[in-house]
């Protein structure tokens, strides 16, 4: 089915994030064009739309993964340690839709270049992609030399990052080099229409958050300009995002649990901890960091002792017990894959189902097992049988 194609969805419980009830979703030429309660009219007869029968089923939009390192990422532990690129497959069967790519740690051997012509690949399968300019590093690397440039002459490019900070990894930048930084890609930003915000690669260091805190005192940049993740790697980072979370943007990082239990807050239980501490949920969002290398070092040596991977598949496990374990509603849970990252790194006619919005769905049976993906107004898997996958996947 191309995205020329209509279909009507039958019968599904709509959440939108907001939950609508039993209604039907009419879907052609890539658009979300009606939802209603039963629709029936003179125009369905002309356009004979498939129909998909979602009844006892919950409609919901697509997955919105903001930090992905969709052209591989990893290597510290040597070029055998680098990972590989983001498989179409791997994005569809958890229910990613749209991703923002970004380089890491290497800023060096990869290149902006690679996210670049990922991101046109992954549009050329029918998903949604943008990404970031830069990496770890300050001054960080770029395709025209300029970050603000960068932003502007590329739309595909919509921020900065992820910028590391408190990490042996990063260039220990100081607040005044940050500060220059945002500053630029926020004009990018606003030259380019488009979001011009800062990821933050928060690292193991004490007291994390102080470098913004610093910003936003002496500069006229402010909270949303920054979206710090990994919040939940550890305790005492985590304890500081209770209170920095209600002001400023949080990202909560899915897949390094369960790799790491005993350092890490549980992805869900964080969510549940934050909005109990009185952060507002439209400041939380949730996050793969697939492909990227998930790593461990000695703390006395800096030897690197362990290596895993990050798996898009996170969000949705994380999703399922948020509501089944931690009982968070499905309204209130969903806005971190949906419309808070879609509001946040500002993706028109995403995040949200509505007529006029791009046709990115989900179905799924009432235990949260993901049956049906629609990206773009394309059926990509139907039934839990994926039926496109990348050319290597």
């Amino acid at each position: 089915m191309t995205a020329d194609s209509f279909f009507l969805i039958k019968y599904g419980d709509v959440y939108s994030p907001q939950h609508e009830g039993i209604n039907d979703v009419l879907v052609g030429a890539g658009k979300i064009l009606a939802i209603e309660k039963n629709i029936q009219n003179e125009c369905l007869k002309c356009i004979k739309p498939e129909i998909i029968d979602a009844a006892e089923r919950w409609v919901i939009p697509g997955f919105i993964d903001g930090h992905v390192h969709i052209a591989g990422a990893g290597g510290e532990g040597g070029p055998a340690t680098r990972t590989p690129e983001l498989k179409l497959a791997d994005m569809i069967s958890a229910g990613v839709t749209t991703v923002i790519g970004c380089l890491g740690t290497d800023g060096f051997a990869r290149s902006p270049i690679d996210v670049l012509m990922k991101v046109k690949a992954l549009r050329a399968d029918g998903v949604s992609a943008w990404m970031l300019t830069g990496a770890y590093q300050i001054p960080t690397p770029t395709i025209t030399g300029d970050v603000a440039k960068d932003i502007i002459y590329f739309e595909e490019i919509i921020g900065a990052g992820e910028i590391a900070l408190s990490d042996h990894r990063s260039s220990n930048p100081t607040w005044n080099d940050l500060a220059k930084l945002a500053a630029h890609v926020r004009v990018g930003g606003m030259l380019g229409g488009c979001a011009g915000i800062i990821i933050i690669h928060m690292g193991d260091a004490k007291n994390p958050f102080q470098i913004i805190y610093d910003i936003v005192e002496n500069t006229e940049l402010n909270f949303r300009q920054f979206l710090p993740t990994h919040i939940n790697r550890n305790t005492w980072i985590f304890e500081d995002s209770k209170k920095y979370g209600k002001n400023g943007l949080l990202d909560i990082t899915t897949s390094s649990y369960p790799y790491y239990p005993d350092e890490e807050v549980k992805p869900s239980k964080s969510l549940k901890i934050l909005l109990e501490s009185g952060v507002p949920i439209e400041h939380i969002t949730f996050s793969s960091d697939a492909c990227g290398s998930l790593p461990a070092f000695n703390e006395k040596t800096g030897e690197l002792i362990r290596l895993d991977r990050g798996l898009p598949i996170s969000n949705l496990n994380e999703l399922r017990d948020s509501v089944f374990q931690e009982n968070i509603p499905l309204t209130i849970a969903l806005k971190t894959l949906t419309s808070n990252p879609a509001r946040i790194f500002k993706l028109k006619n995403k995040g949200q189902l509505a007529p006029g919005y791009d046709a990115d769905l989900l179905i799924f049976d009432k235990n949260l097992n993901l049956e049906t993906v629609i990206a773009n107004g394309k059926i990509m898997m139907h039934n839990k049988k994926i039926l496109y996958k990348g050319h290597y996947d």
